[in-house]
């Protein structure tokens, strides 16, 4: 049995423990993540691929969350593929992190993010554990108020720390845009709304 599942059944036997009705109540009773499943809470329409790096960009063209066109982003794209061997790929970590909630029952096998540190037109993807990310408020970011770029070389991280920016790991970048998520959404639907409604005027003229 996978620790995964392991746990999902260890946590419902102990709900009960005691109760006498454990085999009744967990015959009767949906686990969470079958209901999300069933439910539409999970996105099921994430395809299942073993080789997400091989034509990223054919496969994962534009961010399943905002629609932008993840090479013309590739120093800040992210490509996540998680333990079903669903992938996903974003253009930020901003929507990485929608990603991982709206995929709670899913656990991330792989995520890779852009170099931001390489030389190339288009940045190479690296490991997130190997990343070390640069959080700079100073700078405005993809889809952020504030910069979050990854580089796999520590010393360029370090280079690229100036002012009172800070490099840190995934998870303390992770945690940022989640910290950050709620002024980042304001600040995007203000720029979107004015979008639409330059188009709207542009379309009535």
């Amino acid at each position: 049995m996978k620790r995964r599942d392991f746990l999902k059944t260890a946590g419902i036997g102990a709900l009960f423990a005691g109760t006498g009705i454990v085999g009744t109540a967990s015959a009767q009773m949906q686990a969470p993540w079958a209901w999300t499943a069933e439910h539409g809470i999970v996105n099921n329409n994430l395809k299942k691929d073993p080789n997400p790096l091989e034509n990223e960009f054919e496969k994962h063209a534009r961010c399943t969350y905002c629609g932008m066109v993840r090479k013309q982003w590739s120093h800040t794209r992210h490509l996540i593929q998680y333990d079903d061997d669903s992938t996903e790929g974003t253009c930020s970590i901003h929507c990485l992190s929608i990603s991982l909630a709206l995929n709670m029952d899913r656990g991330p096998k792989n995520i890779w993010v852009g170099d931001a540190g390489s030389d190339a037109e288009v940045k190479p993807l690296v490991k997130v554990d190997a990343a070390h990310y640069v959080l700079d408020a100073s700078k405005p970011g993809t889809m952020s108020g504030a910069s979050k770029w990854a580089y796999a070389d520590a010393e360029k991280a370090k280079a690229a720390a100036t002012g009172e920016a800070k490099v840190v790991g995934f998870d303390g970048a992770l945690a940022a845009a989640y910290a950050d998520m709620a002024r980042n959404t304001v600040m995007i639907r203000k720029r979107r709304a004015e979008k639409r409604a330059k188009m709207m005027k542009k379309n009535a003229n």
